[in-house]
């Protein structure tokens, strides 16, 4: 009987190809399906970033107005197209994840062999926590697209003979196009500063072609100039670039421990937007299987990166304790560093035993299947059960598309950022009336409602609830009839 040689099989040639595209559909369908499933609802920082977003002008590039402004178009032409909606306000970071998912895919193939980049990109884009970033409708995706990008692009320039300069000039736009992210000009300064001290890659810029090399370095000059340029026009843009104002040294550290104690710690005890754990013990135990891993070659570039990423994020945190979720970049280069180091171990032990190699498949897949199963479960179940984290959460917006009609008076009192946020309502062909300020009795409308707030003079003739909601009470409907009009 003749043998079946085992790499002339369909499914082991195409073994790869299959993970990849496997885990592609399930990524792509977790993401267009996030606002069906966590944190089905709004928080108050994407409805501040809406509201901003949807402010954003023609004109807002000549009057320096730049902070964020590639992720606020976004934005905008989300909320333009689709109106004011759970999905449109998250849809820009959606768009924006696939990007990232794909570059970090992309990354981790570069870094590592192919199983290992598999292996790595399942436990990262599927994570609770990269699932939170990507379904979050706040610019804070950008902390993590744009680290992602350049270094994927770095990738494609150091540790090539003949880099293509295309891949220079895309560098070169995405460096400048990140500064205008909060806090991310010092991620510019790092990868100059570090890519000069840094022996591999200062001998990459001495090799690099002279002509894409000048350009490259005319295309970051033409950005740091117009940065200077958008500062001398609108100054109030350096606080939101650079730093916390009023930070001391206390608030400091302070905004650190704030800021790492929900991605570790075991039960949630701050009323945050961040699940605890954030981070997964299994996949804190590889992240410091692959740092370990990589002590003896730390000055290798790739190796130092994520060290130094992550000493980055903790100086990032101590700005704004929200710059913590750069910490996920680093922590998915550790993590294939650390499965790598596990899979060369295991086939060490057995360098001429096929079966023995392939036996390794079954643990992998338990342990990989239940790190999945638990994150996701945890993403979902969490942001709807935790009080601390679902209390940060509410699904107004839909609330007053399925009960009022268009046209009608919601009274928001005492709520900046959700008056903003429902102000946008007023723009869109017959719909609502969003007001701040309640008036004298004879000056209301016949019927209208509030957001929250009850002292009003009429007749309370409906309550819409909310599960999302501490007292349930969300929207009161009042009418100007007397109350025995209402009970006749």
């Amino acid at each position: 009987m003749k043998k079946i040689a085992l790499s002339k099989l369909f499914l082991y040639r195409c073994r790869f190809y299959i993970g990849f595209f496997l885990l592609a559909i399930a990524y792509l369908t977790l993401l267009f399906g996030l606002p069906l499933l966590a944190p089905n609802g709004l928080s108050e920082a994407e409805m501040a970033s809406a509201a901003h977003s949807y402010a954003l002008q023609p004109d807002s590039v000549m009057k320096g107005d730049l902070v964020n402004l590639p992720y606020r178009a976004l934005q905008k032409l989300s909320i333009s197209v689709l109106g004011l909606s759970v999905y449109s306000v998250k849809l820009p970071s959606i768009v924006l994840g696939v990007f990232l998912g794909l570059l970090l895919i992309l990354l981790l193939n570069r870094w590592f062999k192919t199983n290992v980049a598999l292996l790595a990109s399942i436990l990262a884009v599927l994570s609770a926590s990269f699932l939170y970033l990507a379904g979050s409708g706040t610019p804070l995706i950008m902390l993590v697209f744009w680290p992602t990008l350049l270094l994927w692009l770095g990738s494609k320039i150091q540790g090539v003979t003949k880099p293509k300069p295309v891949y220079c000039f895309i560098f070169a736009f995405a460096l400048l196009a990140s500064i205008f992210t909060p806090y991310m000009i010092y991620l510019a300064g790092f990868i100059v500063v570090f890519a000069l001290i840094h022996p591999h890659l200062r001998f990459t810029i001495k090799t690099l072609p002279t002509i894409p090399l000048i350009f490259t370095i005319f295309i970051i000059l033409l950005g740091l100039s117009a940065l200077i340029i958008a500062i001398f026009i609108n100054p109030s843009i350096i606080a939101e670039l650079l730093f916390a104002p009023d930070l001391t040294m206390s608030g400091f550290i302070e905004n650190i421990k704030v800021a790492f104690l929900p991605l570790f710690s075991w039960s949630t005890t701050l009323e945050s937007v961040f699940l605890s754990p954030f981070v997964g013990l299994a996949s804190i135990t590889l992240a410091v299987i692959g740092l370990l891993s990589t002590a003896k070659g730390f000055f290798a570039s790739r190796n130092s990166i994520a060290s130094w990423l992550i000493v980055f994020t903790i100086f990032l945190a101590g700005l704004n304790p929200d710059s913590a979720i750069l910490i996920l970049l680093p922590l998915a280069i550790l993590i294939a560093h650390g499965l790598r180091y596990i899979l060369d171990k295991w086939y060490d032990l057995f360098p001429d035993n096929p079966y023995a190699r392939i036996s390794a498949v079954f643990p992998i897949g338990f342990f990989m299947g239940v790190m999945i199963i638990s994150g996701i479960s945890h993403f979902i179940f969490g942001y709807r059960y935790v009080p601390m984290v679902a209390d940060e959460f509410d699904n107004d917006i839909t609330l007053v598309r399925a009960n009022l009609e268009p046209g009608s008076t919601l009274y928001v009192i005492d709520q900046e950022t959700t008056y903003n946020f429902f102000k946008i309502l007023e723009t869109e062909e017959d719909s609502y009336k969003i007001d701040n300020t309640l008036p004298a009795p004879e000056n209301y409308p016949q019927t209208f409602a509030t957001l929250g707030h009850t002292d009003i003079d009429g007749a309370l003739v409906d309550i819409i609830t909310s599960p999302k909601s501490n007292n349930s009470d969300r929207i009161y409907l009042y009418t100007r009839q007397t109350t025995e009009q209402v009970q006749e």
